[in-house]
């Protein structure tokens, strides 16, 4: 973002942004345990407009961005006080694993976007050190938390390894740059860094936005709305998912109290000129995942050869508080004081492209769509007849994957537009209108779900609705075209504690 909105966005317009939003929903907001800060499609759509802008007077770009977060903070509030969200409790995962999909693959490019910048702006060398850090630190994320997922040393030991991946990683990687010898010649980029507590260019922090033309205060006012659309799904979803049903939360949500408080923060962030927050999917239910408490039992299996052990882990609670949000926010702004600014400037910009790999691929990895693709390469011998797919034809599972890729692939098509947001709301309609025409009711109950499953949540959004499925079940069972054994088909869906990116089920 700094380098494609001509450096107007820094990294204290980033942690400022972050701060805020951290600070007012820790204190303020009644769902306390989603993460709000700078997500990467509000990055895409800041030098989105950019470009645009840039194409007539790029003078005008602040100003006008003022006027796009102020048509969206009114539109937020329309909604809000129309309890329009009631609307999300027809999201279901057809939809919300497109977007999550979505938004992995737009995080991996953004991560080689970054590298392809170290090899044009830099030297070759320069460019292969970046590639080296970026995907090693993938690695080492990757390998930490699938040590928390296993059954490798003890219980609190593994439990460290994953809750500390991303420091244990980046305080090494960024070591590792800064060997003397070598490694150190390379001159790779860093974070750039301006005075502590001032905006990156030489301006006030309050943007004089009342001297835009009336004419360009109306042009902003469709990308306002746009961007409303954006939070509107972007931010409930990622409220959802960190109330999932696995989470056993006691404490309902209020989902219109805290749309109408994104609209303040969208408010106050476009007026002074930061990024604008809102929900993170990945962040948010991995913040609810680390405070659940999980209980690890043993279950023994017994067979001819002798008793196998199986590891079982549930969750048994939530421990539903606002102090850890509040005390991110603050440690986002002590990192905005001049020591801990030079700190964040030794770091190479490969790690953030490592970050965009780890929530890229985390969001593919354990999404759904992934799921359904697995089970369609999967050698039929070695699927447990538990696994609920076996109820529906494998081409109705491929019909009803070429309609979310479908999605996707649109997408990320127009995903340099402002437009794709749209895209992936009009999934919602046509999974109700168009779907349940191609299905049947039973093939969409194993196929597809709603987002909002847990009935804390659903009971604070007008209730579960009814599901518009129109054909009859089928008379002969779509499982009998294949014979399956009974075998380890992978990893449980839900036993395993989520980690990076895991938004879904």
């Amino acid at each position: 973002m700094y380098r494609r909105t001509g450096q107007f966005y820094g990294v204290n317009e980033a942690l400022f942004s972050s701060a805020l939003a951290a600070m007012v929903f820790s204190l303020l907001s009644a769902q306390p345990l989603t993460i709000v800060g700078i997500t990467g499609l509000i990055s895409l759509f800041n030098y989105t407009v950019y470009d645009i802008i840039d194409m007539y007077d790029v003078t005008l770009y602040p100003r006008f961005m003022v006027w796009t977060a102020i048509w969206a903070a009114i539109f937020h509030w329309l909604v809000a006080f129309w309890n329009l969200c009631d609307y999300m409790r027809y999201v279901t995962d057809f939809s919300s694993e497109s977007f999550g999909m979505y938004v992995g693959i737009i995080y991996l490019i953004k991560g080689v976007e970054e590298l392809v910048s170290e090899f044009t702006a830099r030297d070759p060398i320069d460019g292969f050190m970046s590639c080296l850090i970026a995907i090693l630190y993938f690695g080492t994320i990757y390998a930490l938390e699938a040590i928390g997922q296993s059954i490798l040393f003890r219980p609190w030991f593994r439990e460290i390894l994953a809750d500390y991946a991303y420091p244990i990683g980046t305080i090494f990687w960024v070591g590792f740059s800064h060997i003397p010898g070598p490694l150190k010649r390379t001159h790779i980029s860093v974070l750039p860094i301006t005075r502590a507590f001032y905006p990156t260019q030489p301006r006030a922090w309050l943007i004089d936005f009342w001297l835009l033309d009336v004419k360009w205060i109306f042009v902003a006012l469709p990308f306002g709305f746009l961007l409303m659309l954006l939070f509107y799904y972007d931010h409930n979803v990622s409220s959802i998912t960190a109330q999932a049903k696995q989470f056993p939360l006691k404490k309902p949500g209020g989902f219109h109290w805290d749309f109408f408080l994104l609209g303040c923060t969208t408010f106050a962030a476009g007026i002074i000129g930061i990024p604008l927050p809102n929900g993170l999917v990945p962040q948010a239910p991995v913040h609810t995942d680390s405070l659940t408490v999980y209980k690890t039992t043993l279950k023994t299996i017994k067979t001819e050869e002798g008793d196998h052990k199986k590891p079982v882990v549930t969750a048994e609670a939530v421990v539903e508080q606002r102090v850890s949000h509040f005390l991110m926010g603050l440690a986002i702004i002590g990192t905005m004081t001049g020591p801990l600014l030079v700190v964040l400037h030794t770091m190479p910009r490969a790690v953030f492209a490592g970050v965009f790999f780890v929530v890229g691929w985390g969001s593919i990895e354990t999404n759904g769509i992934s799921h359904k693709l697995l089970y369609l390469l999967r050698e039929p011998r070695f699927v447990q007849s538990s696994e609920p797919l076996l109820q529906v034809r494998k081409w109705k599972i491929k019909f009803y994957l070429f309609w979310q890729m479908l999605g996707v692939v649109c997408t990320v098509a127009i995903s340099q537009t402002i437009a794709a947001i749209v895209l992936i709301c009009a999934l919602i309609p046509l999974r109700w209108n168009i779907l349940p025409r191609l299905f049947s009711a039973r093939e969409l109950g194993v196929l597809d779900a709603l987002t909002a499953d847990n009935e804390v949540v659903l009971a604070t959004l007008g209730g579960k609705p009814r599901m518009p499925e129109v054909k009859g079940e089928e008379t002969e069972s779509p499982a009998s075209e294949d014979k399956y054994d009974d075998a380890e088909m992978g990893r449980p869906q839900e036993a395993l504690r989520q980690r990076v990116g895991n938004v879904h089920r």
